[in-house]
């Protein structure tokens, strides 16, 4: 058996839809497990406290997983919940999102954690997404980071029952202690 070249878009088009997760991270196939349901229960909550935002903030949109974001075309992912500010929204296609979003949020799981923080939190940050959140149960915490350069710089990690402003965002007042379940 020959060396399989590197997946593309259009190799992972045609991969089954049977509950796992594929992703394609620099032409190399990567496939994990459904999210849990703590994994859940977190990304819901998080989604509608970032949507009551919008709602006073118009302008952007988010959206959940799954949805593909296309940086190449042998680089694809699937954040769980990206930001796209009004200078991204075109950036909206019929296969996902085609470049980088402002911003990408990645709810760490024992399946993922690793994969997250450094496989692809280094996509993120070559590809050019401003903005990357590691929300860690296990932690509690909300890690927030801005793309310097090439690499990525921890802003802040949020944790607690005080309301805070994350990057990007001002006026969100997120209390990082209604995320765990």
């Amino acid at each position: 058996m020959s060396p399989r070249s590197a997946f593309t878009y259009r190799d992972y088009e045609e991969l089954p839809n049977d509950g796992r997760r594929y992703e394609i991270h620099d032409g190399e196939l990567c496939v994990t497990p459904a999210p849990s349901p703590q994994h859940q229960l977190i990304s819901g909550v998080l989604f509608v406290i970032l949507s009551r935002w919008l709602d006073r903030h118009p302008g952007g949109r988010f959206i959940y997983s799954p949805l593909d974001v296309i940086l190449t075309e042998t680089t694809i992912v699937q954040p769980d919940i990206i930001y796209l500010g009004p200078d991204r929204l075109e950036r909206i296609s019929r296969r996902g999102i085609e470049g980088a979003p402002t911003l990408a949020i990645e709810i760490l799981s024992p399946s993922t954690r690793t994969i997250d923080r450094a496989t692809k939190g280094g996509l993120y940050a070559r590809y050019g997404v401003p903005f990357l959140w590691l929300v860690d149960p296990d932690a509690q915490t909300i890690e927030v980071f801005a793309l310097q350069g090439q690499r990525y710089g921890l802003l802040l990690a949020a944790t607690g029952g005080a309301p805070i402003d994350l990057p990007p965002f001002t006026g969100l007042g997120l209390v990082p202690d209604t995320l765990w379940p």
